[in-house]
């Protein structure tokens, strides 16, 4: 569907901005975006977010006064929070208009695979004259907060727990202006440095897949995390499936010198690597530790968790 089409059903583009994204990127691109749009005569209204869960808010508003696209300029975390705008309290879908995503954050790991697949409208914006929509997998997972009580979370990229949820912590206390790809470098290494591995047990679609010492378990739609780590090569955003990439009991200095090979997706071969496929996963700690689950980037809370895939969820905009 071109985005011609898509415009004589609806009147709105909704741009919602984090505007401290990337360092300050988002903001700095942001009137490159307003000229683009005016100059393609596209009726659009910017919304910029304030505080943390802002954008959700932004996106749920926007959605019910009949916004037609939902352009998000940020990063992971911002489409992150955008896209909790497509289910309820319960973790159910509900209807929304086509996603565009503006790439403008530290990590970039779903933009990273859209511009892979061109499915990304970029800061120059040719894409809107030629867009189509693109089906694009939601996932949703149940963890529990701080005092146990389960809540669910839609993902687009990837939901683990493991190590990431310490480097997604260090990355966030971390200097910014490092880039994506260094400040994720750094905060693995120096997490790798102190971290334990912890047992836990996974199935998959019901079937159990592994139980044991665990450095990482990713559930991946996209295949990047961590400011470009090619950590699960083979999965699909769009083919009903979530893949799982289990790291097991690997030594402090056996992942520091294999590392690197995750950049280049060339880790699935290893013998403390375990992957596999399906549409529902499940994931329980078998120690007492608390075991923080990244969602996107962000990590809103802890093992145990389930975690399930609505094929075509959502539309992508695409170039």
């Amino acid at each position: 569907m071109a985005l011609d089409e898509v415009r004589g059903m609806v009147m709105r583009v909704s741009v919602i901005v984090n505007p401290g994204a990337g360092a300050g990127r988002a903001r700095r691109i942001l009137p490159k975006l307003r000229r683009r749009l005016e100059g393609l005569g596209v009726e659009h209204e910017i919304l910029e977010t304030r505080h943390r869960g802002h954008a959700t808010e932004l996106a749920r508003r926007a959605r019910d006064s009949g916004c037609g696209v939902l352009a998000v300029l940020g990063g992971d975390g911002t489409l992150n929070e955008v896209c909790q705008a497509y289910i309820d309290a319960s973790g159910a879908l509900l209807e929304g208009p086509p996603l565009a995503l503006v790439p403008a954050g530290t990590g970039g790991d779903f933009a990273r695979l859209c511009s892979r697949r061109g499915a990304a409208i970029t800061h120059e914006f040719d894409g809107w004259n030629t867009a189509t929509l693109r089906p694009l997998d939601l996932g949703v997972v149940t963890l529990n907060d701080e005092t146990g009580a389960p809540f669910h979370r839609a993902f687009v990229n990837v939901a683990s727990a493991g190590i990431s949820g310490e480097v997604d912590e260090r990355v966030e206390r971390g200097p910014k202006w490092l880039g994506g790809k260094a400040a994720f470098l750094l905060a693995t290494v120096t997490a790798a440095l102190s971290y334990r591995n912890e047992p836990l047990e996974l199935e998959i679609d019901d079937r159990p897949f592994y139980r044991g010492p665990v450095l990482l378990t990713a559930i991946a739609n996209g295949q990047f995390l961590g400011g470009g780590m090619h950590i699960a090569p083979e999965a699909d955003f769009a083919d009903g499936l979530l893949d799982v990439i289990c790291v097991g009991d690997v030594s402090r200095a056996r992942f520091l010198n294999l590392f690197p090979l995750v950049y280049r997706g060339a880790h699935l071969g290893l013998d403390v690597v375990r992957a596999g496929r399906g549409r529902r996963v499940s994931v329980r700690p078998l120690g007492t530790r608390p075991i923080l689950v990244d969602v996107d980037g962000e990590t809103p809370g802890f093992l145990p968790l389930t975690a399930q895939i609505f094929p075509s969820a959502l539309r992508l905009a695409s170039a």
